[in-house]
């Protein structure tokens, strides 16, 4: 019974939902600002990359272990959260801005457009994301697929850029270049043995 529960997909959702869905409630409630609506959305967008991101490093650094072949199985789900979310985000600021020309005006900042293209290569590896398309890009799948690390690299840049306070970007920021770190050391080292 309790194996059925951890491997239910849609109690996995369900979890991943619910700080989207606080979010949301607050900010109808009135209670959040659209600032920090946006700002919660966008941090939360971040939170999940870092997680889906650190797939890799635990499964090199444990090699097993139920809990890690549960994250493995479900690192699809983590992405596509994290386009959720970053899809969240980016409703509510063009909500707010109704102006599309401010859109694009806007858009030509660094801080936007690292954020545009961090959602556009989100929005690739979305759509992407499906059993089918696995099976019909074969080995391309993978090498786009690995453009969420320079979607990573631009939603911190987006972040930190934007952010009133950057220290809570930095924190993360530092945390995802230790995971990658030790990422591209321990896949350096399978190389060479």
């Amino acid at each position: 019974m309790l194996k059925t529960l951890i491997d239910s997909r849609p109690l996995l959702w369900l979890v991943l939902a619910i700080p989207g869905l606080a979010v949301l409630g607050l900010w109808a409630a009135g209670v959040y600002t659209y600032g920090a609506a946006v700002s919660e959305s966008g941090e939360w967008a971040a939170r999940l990359l870092i997680l889906t991101l650190a797939v890799t490093p635990l499964r090199l650094i444990f090699r097993r272990g139920p809990w890690l072949i549960w994250l493995v199985r479900r690192r699809r789900d983590l992405g596509v959260a994290t386009f959720c979310y970053a899809a969240g985000h980016t409703v509510a600021y063009l909500i707010r801005k109704a102006d599309f020309g401010l859109i694009i005006e806007e858009g030509l900042d660094l801080w936007l457009l690292a954020g545009w293209i961090a959602f556009a290569v989100l929005i690739a590896l979305a759509l992407t994301s499906t059993d089918q398309a696995v099976r019909a890009m074969r080995r391309w799948w993978k090498r786009l697929h690995r453009l969420v690390y320079i979607a990573a690299a631009l939603v911190f840049v987006h972040w930190v850029l934007s952010a009133f306070d950057p220290t809570s970007a930095y924190v993360h920021l530092g945390i995802i270049a230790a995971l990658e770190a030790i990422r591209v050391v321990l896949e350096a080292r399978q190389r060479v043995t």
